[in-house]
């Protein structure tokens, strides 16, 4: 906790204070922007209300100086692989820079005024050039629920309570939130049949997840100590791991999922730092009747602080409700701070093994569920593995997506004597099949 923390700060850009606004002064988190429609270079861009502050300019500016000054020109490169890998007193000090040139009174509003754009005219990419992404299953309700479907007696598997697992996943198919993606098409084994046959997924999910970049690397062959793990992340997004459940469900046995999860991956644009976060810190412990992790997954500051209060939201909006002009509906509200394992935990088990993470690699927290059924993060939970389908208020029902639907994830902290900050949105929309 610093100043840039400071619930009373208020920005000179007015809808920067505005109660429910996700980029308050409080916030300034990271993405790739350009103008929209233009053919301008991708740079770094930070959040301030309605607006995009436009790094590179900033950084032409000149009101920077030293290591903000440093990081500030890393972020005019088209990724901000090079400025995650600064680490975190370089992003931490930009923070610091922005935060005081930003904020009511400061002497550099009338220049930074012309670096700012506004959000409804750019357009983004994936923050970072993602090398390599890993989908980890960090939410014990998630798990119990998917387990219960198939092993009603016994739904967790023996090793869920001992190890984060997670699967290595398909980084070229990550998009940037507003990616409008085809149904995928894949071998399918019908009930009652002995033959698989290709087809289009009749069970597409969306999945409710955290993702999380990460800053500095480790070395091929060297592992990232618990207690320094979260030196190693940048900073955290939305993720949704679109999923294909009838393709997986052929397909995952025995090596895992492939064609049911590789055909589409959604992020949120901006990337909020764990320095934004750290007002939003709670405990995190095993409850005492259940295994306590081994001792290179246990230390006493995961216990303080290991757990990130974020509050998470999944929206659909289908073709009908857009051409009637109504609203999306919420479909489940689920939150992060439940998940059974930490994030410093997932990028320490990661390499114990002495797995190198790079610079913008991308990690997925899993499906991020609660304890109550309406708190389920997919719709395979929602829909009891499609037996008791959702009545919409369009009067339509779902037990899967269909094509036209459109699926929005929403997160935002918040916490008496804090300032609300928020991860914006992401969204995608599922299209008809593509043709042979």
């Amino acid at each position: 906790m610093n100043a840039t923390h400071d619930p009373q700060l208020r920005s000179w850009l007015g809808p920067a204070n505005a109660p429910l606004c996700d980029f308050p002064i409080q916030n300034l988190p990271f993405a790739s922007f350009r103008r929209a429609g233009s053919r301008e270079a991708f740079r770094g861009g930070v959040a301030l209300g309605d607006a995009v502050l436009d790094l590179a300019a900033v950084s032409a500016l000149g009101v920077l100086e030293g290591l903000a000054a440093q990081a500030a020109a890393a972020c005019t490169q088209a990724s901000l692989n090079a400025f995650m890998a600064m680490g975190h007193a370089a992003s931490a000090a930009l923070r610091e820079a922005l935060s005081a040139a930003l904020r009511a009174g400061s002497a550099h509003e009338a220049r930074l005024r012309t670096a700012l754009v506004a959000q409804d005219a750019v357009e983004y990419r994936v923050a970072a050039d993602v090398g390599d992404y890993t989908d980890f299953y960090a939410s014990i309700h998630h798990a119990t629920a998917i387990g219960r479907l198939f092993r009603p007696d016994n739904p967790l598997l023996p090793n869920f309570k001992w190890l984060p697992i997670g699967y290595h996943g398909r980084a070229s198919s990550i998009r940037v939130s507003g990616f409008d993606f085809p149904r995928p098409v894949g071998q399918v084994l019908l009930a009652g049949e002995k033959a698989p046959q290709l087809t289009p997924t009749r069970r597409l999910d969306y999945e409710l997840e955290v993702g999380v970049f990460i800053g500095r690397g480790n070395a091929l062959g060297s592992s990232v100590p618990l207690a320094e793990a979260e030196q190693h992340v940048f900073g955290l997004c939305l993720l949704n791991d679109w999923s294909a459940r009838d393709i997986q469900s052929w397909e995952y046995q025995p090596l895992g999922p492939f064609l049911g999860k590789n055909f589409a991956t959604s992020v949120s644009p901006w990337v909020i730092t764990l320095e934004a976060l750290a007002p939003f810190r709670r405990p995190w412990a095993r409850p005492p009747e259940e295994p306590q992790p081994l001792a290179y997954l246990a230390g006493a500051a995961t216990q303080l602080t290991g757990a990130i209060d974020i509050q998470l939201e999944v929206w659909l909006d289908t073709a009908r409700m857009r051409a009637r002009g109504a609203p999306a509906q919420r479909l489940s509200h689920a939150g992060f701070r439940d998940a059974w394992w930490t994030v410093s935990q997932m990028v320490t088990h990661h390499t114990v093994n002495g797995c190198n993470l790079q610079p913008g690699d991308l990690l997925g927290s899993g499906t991020q569920s609660g304890p109550l059924p309406a708190q389920a993060g997919s719709l395979i939970e929602l829909s009891a593995g499609g037996t008791q389908p959702l009545t919409l208020a369009s009067g339509e029902t779902r037990t899967f997506l269909e094509d036209g639907d459109r699926v929005t994830l929403r997160g935002w902290c918040e916490r008496e004597g804090c300032a609300r900050i928020g991860f914006g949105e992401a969204t995608g929309t599922v299209l008809p099949a593509a043709k042979a």
